[in-house]
């Protein structure tokens, strides 16, 4: 599993528009419109790294809005939500 998060600008006006049809693209797990200095979070999770690249060289260039996009590459999990998911007796 490859995992990325990938931060976006929009053109201006175009933030529901380009969450709504970067949902809808396979690979794309979850979009956020955020405050600050991007638009959207989009979380990409895919099976291996060819197909993120293909999602984010190929077909994010397909959304019409995006004016920029930055890549964050995920390399290893640091969460307590899932250890204590791991260790959970039933409480």
């Amino acid at each position: 599993m490859q995992n990325a998060v990938i931060l976006i600008n929009t053109e201006k006006g175009q933030v529901k528009a380009v969450a709504e049809r970067l949902a809808d693209i396979e690979g794309v797990s979850e979009v956020y419109s955020t405050c600050g200095r991007y638009d959207l979070v989009a979380i990409a999770r895919t099976r291996d790294f060819e197909s993120l690249a293909t999602l984010v060289t190929e077909r994010l260039n397909l959304v019409e809005g995006i004016r920029e996009t930055e890549t964050l590459n995920a390399l290893q999990v640091h969460s307590r939500h899932d250890l204590e998911t791991m260790f959970s007796v039933g409480w």
